[in-house]
This record gives C-alpha cells, structure tokens and sequence, in this order.
C-alpha cells in the first residue's frame, strides 16, 4: 500500500470509530471501572463500540498485520507490522464532557512507530504525523504542525493528565521539581497535550505509567512537528512508562535533568 493509501486508510478509521463513539458522547451510556486496588479506571460502551469497529477494519484490509489494543489485548503481536489502538484516550474527560480525549491510531514496523493520528470527532480536528512531517486538518482547513522553539524552562508551558498518577518517591519528585521549574502548568489534558505540543501551543508534556496504546500513536505525531519524545531515562518513548516530551532539544535536555537528579 503506498504512503497516500497508508493516510487514507487511517482517515476512514478515524471516521468510522469517531461515527460509533460521538452517539455516546455527553449522553447516558454504560461504564465498568477495570481498575484494581482501589484505582478507578473506567472503560466504556464507547470505547470498546469503537475498538471493535478498528479491529475489524484492520484484520479485512491487512490480515497478516498485528494488533494491540486497549481493551481487547494483542493478537499476532511478531508481525513485521502492527497496529496500537487507543479508542479514547482521557476516558475520564469523556465521561466528564470535556472534549480533550482523541482516538489513537499507531502504526509500527519492526517495533518502531512510523505513522501516527489523534482523533477528536466532537471538534473535527485530526492530528497525524509520520515521524518526518506533521499536521492538522479540521473544518478550518490543514496546517502544518511546528513544536515552538527556543523556549528556556522558566518560561515553559508544562502539560500532564494528573499529578496524582505520579507515584511517591522520586517519580513524585521528579515531576514536582520540573513543575517548579516552569511558568505555567495544566492538568487533564491526556492525548491532547502532545498535539498541542505539536501544534507550538505547549513546550513540555510530562507523564508517567503509560501504556503502549498511550502514546505510540503520538510519537509520530510530536516527532514529525520537530519536537522530542522519550522516556525519562531517555530510551525510546514507545514502551510507554515514564514519558516525557519538549518543543525544543534544549529544553527537554533541563527537563531530563531534572526528571534524573
């Protein structure tokens, strides 16, 4: 399949997933809380609606490429290919209304991701990259995506879902240090950070406990507009665990820095 295919194939499953999960969206649906220990970590009928519908669409069109997902686990995971599928990310924004979840659709080859989109259905915007270039596209037309450059970490825009997910002892400290360290933070921002990083808005994401399906799909996308993406320790990004992400080399070489005193 060439690369104008590739796109356009993530487009239409991008669309379809977006058609099953809009109908539940603000609205009364089902919801089941997966979480162990006293941790609430809801799924819903939504997210599975539209996990199904990306599954079948990927095994029709590419039956002999792999599949890991959130909700229905891994299958033919030693595929030369294999596609890394978060229905809603920032699931707990949707149940609360709020449209900063996306639907993320990764794309790796040998292990490494090569192509990436975020759906926001409820705003109309896609976000996709392929570790090269990145863009958006909504009812205002397409754009390239440029991560901001140049910007010192006290005049930084910090990004990350919760404080809380970090865990006491020095994850905890790690990130409070860079919190400190910077001009500005906000929180519940999930998958949208790493667009809005893309898209020059926000300078530094920073994460912990993450997934695959988290933040494969994104790679691309944050890498693609210029920026810098990896794990705390610096290792690649797509393993998930602690993740953080910067506009600019520099900055995310203090934020390391900080992460790893």
């Amino acid at each position: 399949m060439s690369v104008v295919d590739l796109a356009r194939f993530m487009d239409d499953l991008a669309t379809e997933s977006g058609q099953a999960i809009l109908p539940f969206f603000r609205a009364a649906f089902g919801m089941d809380d997966k979480g162990h220990g006293g941790t609430f970590d809801p799924v819903t009928e939504a997210d599975r609606a539209a996990e199904v519908i990306l599954r079948g669409l990927i095994r029709r069109s590419f039956p002999t490429h792999g599949i890991l997902g959130e909700e229905f686990g891994s299958e033919n995971l030693d595929a030369e290919c294999v596609w890394v599928l978060d229905p809603i990310d920032g699931t707990r924004a949707f149940i609360a209304g709020l449209p900063t979840w996306g639907t993320l659709i990764g794309l790796t080859r040998h292990g490494v991701p090569v192509r990436g989109l975020m759906h926001q259905p409820f705003l109309g915007e896609r976000f996709s990259g392929d570790g090269a270039t990145a863009r958006m596209r909504s009812s205002r037309g397409e754009r390239i995506l440029r991560a901001r450059r140049g910007t010192v970490l006290k005049h930084a825009l910090l990004a990350t879902t919760d404080p809380r997910l970090f865990a006491d002892g020095p994850e905890r400290d790690g990130f409070t240090a860079i919190e400190a360290a910077v001009r500005m933070s906000r929180y519940g921002t999930d998958c949208y950070a790493y667009c809005m990083l893309a898209a020059g808005q926000v300078d530094l994401v920073v994460e912990a406990g993450l997934k695959p399906y988290d933040i494969v799909a994104l790679i691309p996308i944050v890498e693609g507009a210029g920026g810098v993406i990896t794990a705390w320790d610096g290792g690649p990004a797509a393993a998930g665990g602690r993740i953080v992400a910067a506009g600019d080399r520099a900055l995310h070489v203090e934020a390391l820095r900080l992460l790893n005193p």
